[in-house]
């Protein structure tokens, strides 16, 4: 796993518009689920919704943010927010007690009252909840990863991005973004252009990826979500990543902001 510290982005930005949506919440029931975490789960279901066909699973970013991209994508779709701090690491540690996963999927079916498809979103140091959770053998209609997937470096911390990535962890994404590169899963990876210097940063881990799995980005350039602009693109199957431009904290929040957008296309790509 990568160290706690990073070196600082820049916190403003005036190049782009870093857009939100303010607008009213979605009617449904919201209620917290205690699922053995270090802490508990906030669940959204729309209202008028007996039994959700789908759930959005999300780790690291607002409950708000997360009912949105749900409801916009199906106004039937549950959400559940999961936020245990920060660092990727509090999310792994956490699931990776022993029984945690069974645990928390069994708490979280329970209050449900079903066993939806099961969508797993992180945002940032989210990643590590989805990975534990794809270690664990769950076994999702999608994965979704915000501008979060990280490493160590082997060997000397680099002062530019030219160091030699840790595998170790990042192999436990590779059989899933497999399986979607062949067309058997989806799996959506964003990342921005923030480079933390001390561990590598999600363009790293996505060119990682995209080696691994003998695929090449094409440069584009065109506006993305809420003022995002895109750089690049790499897709074959169900697995895409886009890059965007940006290296300050704005530029990294837009990835969780735009979580709508991402998860409805993870969903038309399940579909295909």
């Amino acid at each position: 796993m990568p160290p706690a510290s990073q070196n600082p982005s820049p916190m403003h930005d005036s190049a782009r518009a870093h857009r939100r949506n303010n607008g009213a919440p979605p009617p449904g029931r919201r209620f917290s689920v205690e699922g053995g975490l270090p802490r508990p789960a906030e669940v959204f279901v729309p209202e008028g919704t007996r039994a959700s066909a789908d759930l959005l699973l999300h780790f690291h970013g607002a409950s708000a943010v997360v009912e949105y991209a749900a409801f916009s994508a199906d106004p039937s779709c549950a959400a559940v927010s999961v936020n245990l701090g920060a660092g990727s690491a509090v999310y792994q540690e956490a699931l990776q007690r022993p029984g945690a996963v069974d645990r928390f999927v069994e708490a979280l079916y329970g209050a449900l009252g079903q066993q939806p498809s099961l969508w797993l979103s992180g945002f940032s140091a989210g990643y590590g909840a989805v990975g534990a959770l794809l270690d664990a053998g769950v076994n999702p209609a999608g994965v979704l990863l915000l501008d979060g997937l990280h490493a160590g470096y082997a060997g000397p911390r680099p002062a530019a991005a030219d160091g030699v990535v840790e595998e170790e962890y990042l192999e436990t994404f590779l059989p899933y973004a497999r399986q979607a590169a062949e067309g058997r899963a989806a799996f959506f990876f964003s990342h921005s252009a923030v480079f933390p210097g001390t561990y590598a940063s999600t363009t790293e881990c996505a060119d990682w990826l995209l080696q691994r799995l003998g695929l090449k980005r094409r440069a584009t350039l065109r506006w993305g979500p809420l003022g995002m602009q895109q750089v690049s693109v790499a897709e074959q199957g169900g697995f895409r990543v886009e890059g965007f431009a940006g290296n300050t904290a704005p530029d990294h929040m837009d990835h969780l902001h735009a979580l709508y957008r991402f998860f409805a296309g993870l969903r038309r790509a399940a579909a295909a």
